[in-house]
């Protein structure tokens, strides 16, 4: 591909946890590597381009997601760009959007979602506020570690076409169950905030490996694998 994509949806809408974050984050990291790239960032009313290879949804309020998900399902790009192979990487309420249902109000008033991953989301017991520490098996092989903060009342629950992303060592994660976020296909989505690529660099290379089809080199890391060390040892030490 000549150039690098990156959509972000609706800032105004679902952008209330720095969530935009995440888009910065993978451009720098084409950046570093000399690919060319292109930072798209739409709002309400503008079209999302169909030809994205990486699309990004971030946290927002109950009556952001309701408007949100009418307003993507009648642009309906998000949609061609998924079925012409881009990637999807959707945090917290983009996460809960994506799958066939959410809840929102007092009244858990059942929301139709866009239907990307099969999975549904209804208000919790408590809601998961805190440090969360996960163990993500990554599809090369070896095991990382994801960090990030957890800020959700929804509790998420997998159907059979989706997998989870990583399992859950300190903190809620999905529902509880000792699952975190939900992987289908080129669709990832995932509750913690962070960003949670900025803390977590070798999810953002996947994000962006998938997109390119191939493997990226290694970028040096040495002042992030000190912070990450740090982070986690505070996390574990104050497990909950």
């Amino acid at each position: 591909m000549s150039r690098v994509r990156i959509v972000l949806i609706y800032q105004s809408l679902l952008g209330i946890y720095g969530d935009r974050g995440n888009a910065l984050v993978l451009a720098k990291r084409l950046e570093w590597r000399g690919i060319d790239h292109e930072l798209v960032i739409v709002e309400p009313g503008q079209v999302i381009p169909a030809d994205a290879h990486v699309y990004l949804l971030g946290g927002g309020e109950d009556m952001a997601q309701i408007s949100a998900v009418k307003a993507i399902r009648a642009d309906g790009n998000l949609f061609r760009g998924v079925d012409a192979g881009a990637v999807v990487f959707a945090v917290c309420a983009g996460y809960q959007i994506c799958g066939t249902s959410f809840t929102v109000g007092d009244h858990e008033e059942v929301i139709d979602g866009l239907g990307l991953l099969d999975v549904t989301t209804r208000r919790g017991p408590q809601r998961a506020v805190g440090e969360i520490l996960t163990s993500w098996s990554r599809p090369d092989g070896p095991v990382s570690l994801i960090t990030g903060f957890e800020n959700h009342g929804g509790f998420t629950t997998l159907g059979p076409d989706a997998a989870p992303l990583a399992h859950v060592e300190i903190g809620v994660g999905n529902a509880g169950d000792g699952t975190e976020g939900a992987v289908q296909g080129r669709v990832i989505g995932t509750y913690p905030h962070g960003p949670v690529l900025a803390r977590n660099p070798e999810l953002a290379d996947h994000v962006l490996s998938l997109a390119l089809g191939r493997d990226l080199e290694p970028l040096p890391s040495g002042e992030i694998d000190r912070l990450r060390s740090e982070r986690i040892t505070h996390v574990r030490s104050g497990r909950r």
